[in-house]
């Protein structure tokens, strides 16, 4: 397909090659690019302005280069983010959620970036009271990303967790919602939640160490030094993380001990905050379990989300808050195969779980009186569905939201006892959208092994199904995380200029259970690529498109897919996005230093240690991959502060494809000199990183048109 200007100014940057050989298992491996990694990028992350000059310098050449070569479609990036504001609410403002005295809520005002906290008296309109205008707090900031918020139980207090480097380095502050002043209490190098102790004046959170780990519960009293804070728990292991959370009747506060496939939890109970946590189940390899407390007649108990015992999709065990351990669990709603238990929300009366089988989600509701149980479920071939629990532990009412591809986010409150659902907010689209304009799709891929592949579609009524169409092919595979398919505003400006969007539920996610995901890590990881490529492939035999019309996308763990389906099958593609890739797979779980690479261990394995698992990530590695040869075209977007996907991931992966890649394709990269993973901080700004990609795809494609059907 011809593509506008497809060919960059003669300026690329070539990076330097200066070779760095390292041997594992008696195999020597030559990194040309290694020097892209920052010695210091611990300081980096804190400060960006410690990076070497020599690699700043080549960051900064890639990025003149790449805004050089895309020129000619700042118009269509212009038109693209005017689309995409106006699909938001400016004013928008979320559902309130009571609590106690007050209903608590987000909103934005006209223009503003960042959200306000907001809340108003309980049973009425009036007396909005601001908690916190992201807008003002974010002044003179190139990032400001709003974290962890939680108010005191007293409602006298709101803490909240502030990151301005996309570092993912929080520092916690407290406000006195009295006189909207901020505490003398600063405590920096913080990630994740803040959990309140009854008293309203304790508070437990995670500390990050030198290596930019969570692995630290502590405790602060307001007032006092933040140097004299308690070391509550610290994990030892580094391939564990630690995290904290509270439960729905808030008398616990939970530290959960965690890997991507074991996890353990010690309590706390929130009335007594000085005491030593309370094991519940200790770590087995392979273990993962949650819990929330539920109150009973014959006592207080705990309800359990547990894997154990064969129970690869879960299932729901109870035991007695007097005897918490495993000896004492006992199986309240079976294991079922493909029936994948997701979530539960345990109220004073009711238990709601979300559930997904046959790739579909739903909410089972169970009434603790009777053993009574319902679903909520609705019939279009693919949909979303979330619920949120609220506050408040002694309501019938739960919270959830539903969406499709066609269809805008609706908000539901749902009284369990009666069954009644109460539509609280319908997504608006200011610019105007019809459902019944569009078609969602679910189709059935067939894998290489005979797998079916699920793919949820996206396109305009009026879009001819006869193979013309260019396809946006969109894929993630990795942690069990599961791609819903939901409503996103953003999609419409590729489908609205005639482009088909498609959702490939890969191996490597929990779309179709647990042994989804189990089939697409570790050793059967090449499962999620080939997935990838048979959805692509299943597309065009469908008449969907035709074969190098698709533009593939992925970010982090998706990137890679992107790096290694390029690799495998260039010529399937006319495009790939990579947003923050993770590309550089051998190196990176090769260097036990960084932030993530000893918990990722269970989702790749260990090539330090395990022959096998070098080779298996080696043969796939998309870094170590590249071959001399011609690839489609190809957009890279890293974050300097990033610390899940090191900036240095994509830097070398495009500074290796350019000195390979043959033919005249585009080979870019961009990154964002002032954030991390995120990308931009705003719900503006970020857009802009959305219009930068789409107008990649639609350059590729020839479909930059400025205006679009309606």
């Amino acid at each position: 397909m011809a593509v506008e200007s497809k060919t960059a100014p003669a300026t690329a940057p070539i990076a330097d090659v200066r070779p760095n050989l390292s041997t594992h298992h008696g195999v020597t491996i030559v990194d040309d690019y290694s020097w892209l990694r920052a010695n210091n990028w611990q300081e980096v992350m804190r400060d960006p302005a410690k990076l070497a000059s020599d690699i700043r310098t080549y960051l900064e050449a890639e990025n003149a280069y790449t805004e050089a070569a895309l020129a000619d479609v700042g118009p269509l990036r212009e038109a693209l983010f005017a689309e995409m504001k106006a699909r938001l609410k400016q004013d928008d403002s979320s559902v309130p959620s009571p609590d106690g005295p007050f209903n608590y809520y987000s909103s934005y005002e006209t223009g503003g970036q960042y959200p306000r906290l907001c809340r108003r008296p309980r049973g009425g309109d009036q007396g909005e009271t601001i908690l916190l205008n992201g807008n003002t707090e974010a002044q003179g900031k190139a990032y400001w990303q709003l974290g962890a918020t939680t108010h005191s139980p007293d409602h006298t207090i709101l803490a909240f967790g502030v990151d301005d480097k996309g570092s993912e380095l929080s520092t916690i502050r407290f406000r006195d919602l009295a006189s909207g002043a901020d505490l003398a209490d600063v405590i920096p190098d913080t990630r994740g939640g803040i959990v309140w102790a009854a008293d309203s004046r304790t508070l437990f959170y995670v500390r990050i160490d030198e290596n930019h780990r969570p692995q630290s519960v502590w405790r602060h009293v307001l007032g006092t030094p933040v140097d004299s804070d308690v070391l509550v728990y610290e994990e030892h292991d580094a391939g564990f993380f630690v995290a904290i959370g509270g439960m729905q009747s808030q008398k616990f506060i939970s530290i959960i001990v965690h890997d991507h496939q074991t996890s353990e939890i010690h309590l706390i109970e929130t009335a007594n905050p000085t005491a030593p946590p309370m094991l519940i189940a200790a770590r087995e390899p392979g273990h993962e379990y949650g819990l929330e407390h539920s109150v009973t007649q014959a006592g207080d108990r705990f309800l359990i989300l547990t894997n154990r015992e064969g129970a690869e999709d879960f299932k729901i065990c109870e035991a007695p808050m007097s005897a918490p351990g495993l000896a004492h669990w006992r199986e309240v709603v079976p294991h079922k195969t493909g029936r994948l238990i997701l979530d539960t929300a345990v109220f004073k009366d009711f238990m709601a779980r979300l559930e997904r089988e046959d790739g579909l989600p739903r909410i089972v509701i169970t009434s603790f009186a009777t053993g009574e149980e319902h679903a909520i479920a609705f019939d279009e071939e693919a949909y979303s569905l979330g619920m949120d629990a609220g506050y408040e532990f002694e309501t019938s009412l739960l919270r959830f939201t539903y969406s499709s591809m066609t269809t805008p986010a609706e908000t539901y409150d749902y009284d369990m006892a009666t069954r009644m659902r109460t539509l609280r907010k319908r997504q608006e689209i200011p610019s105007g959208h019809n459902p019944s304009d569009y078609v969602t799709r679910r189709v059935l891929a067939p894998a290489k092994d005979g797998e079916l592949v699920p793919v949820s579609l996206l396109y305009r009524r009026d879009t001819p199904v006869d193979g013309s169409a260019p396809l946006f092919l969109y894929g993630y595979g990795a942690y069990g995380i599961s791609i819903p398919a939901s409503f996103a505003t953003a999609r419409l400006s590729l489908v609205d200029r005639g482009l088909i969007f498609a959702v490939a539920h890969i191996r490597g996610g929990k779309d179709k259970g647990y042994r989804w995901y189990r089939d697409g890590k570790m050793e059967r990881k090449v499962n999620t690529f080939t997935d990838f490529i048979a959805a692509g492939e299943h597309l065009v035999a469908q008449g969907y498109t035709r074969r190098g019309a698709i533009v593939a996308n992925g970010g982090s763990a998706g990137g890679m897919l992107m790096g290694a389906v390029a690799n495998m099958a260039p010529d399937l593609f006319l495009g790939i996005i990579a947003d923050v890739p993770f590309v550089d797979v051998l190196n990176t779980m090769l260097d036990a230093s960084l932030p993530l690479t000893p918990p990722e261990y269970p989702e790749w394995g260990n090539p330090q240690e395990n022959a096998d698992a070098f080779a298996a990530i080696r043969s796939y590695s998309p870094y170590d991959n590249v071959e001399r040869k011609t690839y489609p075209h190809i957009f890279a977007y890293g974050g300097l502060t990033d610390p899940r996907v090191t900036y240095w991931e994509p830097a070398k992966w495009i500074a290796k494809l350019r000195a390979k890649a043959t033919g005249d394709h585009l080979i870019l990269l961009k990154t964002n000199m002032a954030a991390g993973h995120g990308g931009a901080s705003g719900r503006y700004e970020s857009l802009k990183e959305v219009a930068l990609d789409y107008a990649f795809a639609l350059k590729v494609t020839g479909r930059t048109q400025l205006t679009v059907k309606t």
